[in-house]
C-alpha cells in the first residue's frame, strides 16, 4: 500500500493505493492520520481511487482512523472508492458508517462546509 497527501484548505486529502492489508504500512497510515490530528488537522478525504482490494484489517485501519478524526472534532470521509471495494463497503455494511463521494472535489467541499469555512 502506498500513501500519499496533501492539504487542501484546511481538508487534508490522502490518496492510498495498492491493496490494504494489514501490516506496517497500515500502522504507518494510522500514525500519519494521528499526527495530523495532533496538528490540528482533523479532516480528512481518504482517496481509495486507486485501492485494489481490501480485507477485514484494511477495514480496520479505515475504523481506526475515522475513530481518531471523530474524537477530535474532526471527520473521515472515502472518494472515489471503486466497484470492489464498494461491493465490500456493502457486504459488511460499512457504508452506514462513512459518507463516501464520488470525486476528491466534493469531498473537499463537504468537509470544508462541515468544519465551519
Amino acid at each position: 500500500m502506498k500513501v500519499k497527501e496533501n492539504i487542501r484548505e484546511g481538508v487534508v486529502v490522502i490518496s492510498v493505493s495498492g491493496k490494504m492489508m494489514g501490516g506496517p504500512d497500515q500502522q504507518e497510515c494510522h500514525n500519519r492520520v494521528k499526527e495530523l490530528i495532533e496538528d490540528n488537522l482533523p479532516w480528512v478525504v481518504l482517496d481509495m481511487g486507486k485501492v485494489e482490494w481490501l480485507n477485514s484489517s484494511g477495514l480496520g485501519l479505515l475504523m481506526g482512523c475515522l475513530t481518531s478524526c471523530r474524537n477530535a472534532g474532526g471527520e473521515m470521509v472515502v472518494a472515489r472508492a471503486g466497484k470492489k471495494v464498494n461491493s465490500l463497503f456493502m457486504l459488511t455494511q460499512v457504508v452506514k458508517v462513512f459518507d463516501t463521494y464520488e470525486s476528491i472535489d466534493e469531498a473537499v467541499e463537504v468537509l470544508k462546509e462541515k468544519k465551519g469555512g
